[in-house]
């Protein structure tokens, strides 16, 4: 009898505490998984305003079933490449990535008027249904807007007294962060939502922020500064580190944690989707939505639907568009059903479950009937939006040596001098990483009469002529280096240029620019540069 008293006991005080249960309001008394909170699609900002609740909401919908197309642009031509992308496929990324930080040397007012500029163009292409990303190459706080201090080696102590509050260093990254928080503030009045990925590829060395093992103070800095002092609450946080290699530790060692990451994505290029980088992130995500954050190759469709289908977007960079991919690629990728581009986006529509293509059937050719010419290979011009020749650009030579010498293993035709290839290779099927170099030749046509200054940014050897004139000669190994000649130009008058520039090792970059009285410093467009006028 008491061993059935006892069963009675229990069963009654179960039954009350389910009733107490069902009488709670819905989701009182129920903790959620970890897992479960992830996937919410809830903000890790409580206060994120409607338009990024929607945006994430709708990431978390498209995970497994396609993919964001994406393109970044540069600070100084915020519209350039995402226009020539439309112009070769006929179609518009849904994503346009813009840049923030400033690295040509710029004062105060050249960099808020740029980034007004960029304000500006991402209203535009919010109202027009698409998506906002952006990007902060964060000069060190305190320094001149400058890649090389972008691009700095800085100590573990070192970078410690900026995320230290009360040193100067944590007093000049608060005033950096006001400043771009300025834009910023624009953009949440206007209603748009941004994807916001600063102190991207911290897990490699190569900017100051960078394989620190307190990292994610400098991220909580910022999160903090811009949440609770800005009210920007129309970011998504994007953490977005470089995929591991062996220049770039695993993930998780520079993650700032979930409660202040919307979003995880890794920035992959030399074609490197490994499957480990895609399951090691969406492991760390637990749910939350992974991209690719920046890629010099589009993704292969097929692969992804395969094998890589939680990634939510990726973002071809800048003049890597043309540069690394085939306009036959671009445009198959652009038009392909997995592919969100900004009309499927400004829709809310979802890609439709498709089967995948028959294999195709085997075609015979009568004998005798003439073969089709042999396709050719687009030559790298970029922004040409097709396979013709431009007249705008230079002719590029590349050599696998760094003399210049022999016969060049590569011609082609550049719309403009700006290249980081860090510790990649202009062709991987033709250079190395190290050892090569570069000789440009065409026509420079300048816009006013004026003195110009010409600047150059390599890493490392350059040189450059203007109508014979060496105006540029720092022929050494150097790492950033900035250097400036001057000469008087003509409006309008065709001048002959050379621009010569080695690699020996490490990091691989050179960019040329002009400045006058009359013309913001800038690197030299397109616009400007003629082949074989």
């Amino acid at each position: 009898m008491l061993k059935a008293y006892r069963k009675y006991r229990l069963l009654r005080a179960l039954l009350s505490l389910v009733l107490f249960l069902t009488a709670l309001p819905l989701g009182m008394g129920i903790v959620p998984s970890a897992a479960g909170a992830a996937s919410s699609g809830t903000p890790v900002n409580p206060a994120a305003s409607p338009e990024a609740v929607k945006l994430l909401n709708y990431m978390y919908s498209l995970s497994g079933k396609g993919i964001i197309a994406g393109q970044h642009d540069y600070l100084e031509s915020p519209d350039e490449f995402n226009l020539k992308l439309q112009d070769t496929s006929g179609k518009y990324a849904a994503l346009h990535g813009y840049e923030m930080g400033a690295i040509s040397g710029q004062n105060e007012s050249q960099v808020a008027w740029y980034r007004q500029n960029v304000v500006n163009s991402a209203i535009n292409w919010s109202k027009s249904g698409g998506v906002v990303a952006m990007t902060f190459h964060a000069n060190l706080p305190g320094t001149s807007y400058d890649w090389s201090n972008v691009h700095r080696s800085l100590s573990q102590e070192e970078f410690n007294k900026y995320v230290t509050p009360g040193t100067v260093q944590y007093n000049n990254l608060i005033a950096e962060l006001d400043k771009v928080a300025v834009p910023l503030k624009s953009l949440r009045d206007a209603g748009v939502p941004v994807l916001w990925r600063p102190y991207h590829e911290m897990n490699g060395d190569w900017f100051w922020w960078g394989k620190k093992n307190n990292f994610a103070a400098l991220w909580n800095i910022m999160y903090d500064r811009f949440v609770n002092v800005h009210k920007l609450n129309n970011l998504l946080w994007v953490w977005s580190p470089n995929a591991p290699n062996a220049w770039a530790d695993p993930y998780d060692l520079t993650y700032p944690g979930a409660d202040k990451v919307d979003i995880l994505a890794a920035d992959i290029y030399e074609n490197d989707y490994k499957q480990s980088h895609y399951d090691s992130l969406l492991a760390l995500a637990a749910g939350k939505p992974i991209g690719i954050g920046e890629n010099g190759e589009m993704p292969d469709v097929a692969k992804l639907r395969e094998t890589q289908s939680k990634w939510t977007f990726m973002m071809t960079w800048g003049k890597m568009l043309y540069d690394n991919n085939h306009t036959d690629n671009i445009k198959g990728f652009m038009n392909n059903s997995y592919t969100v581009t900004r009309d499927k986006f400004a829709a809310g529509a979802l890609p439709a479950p498709t089967p995948p293509p028959a294999p195709p059937t085997p075609t015979v050719t009568p004998l005798n009937t003439p073969k089709p010419p042999a396709a050719t290979t687009p030559t790298g011009n970029a922004g040409s939006g097709g396979t013709h020749k431009t007249a705008n650009g230079l002719t590029g030579e590349y050599f696998n040596n760094m003399q210049l010498s022999g016969a060049a293993v590569l011609t082609r035709e550049d719309a403009v001098i700006d290249n980081n290839w860090r510790q990649g290779s202009p062709d991987t099927a033709l250079l190395g990483v190290d050892n090569f170099s570069i000789r440009w030749t065409g026509k420079i046509k300048p816009m006013y009469s004026e003195d110009y200054q010409i600047y150059t940014e390599s890493d490392d050897g350059i040189r450059v002529w203007i109508n014979g004139q060496a105006v540029i000669d720092s022929w050494n190994n150097q790492s950033g280096a900035e250097h400036q000649g001057n000469i008087a130009l003509i409006a309008g008058q065709l001048y002959d240029i050379k621009v010569e520039y080695y690699e020996n090792l490490g990091d691989a970059r050179v960019r040329l620019m002009w400045g006058s009285p009359s013309q913001v410093k800038e690197t030299v467009p397109a616009s400007a540069l003629f082949i074989g006028a």
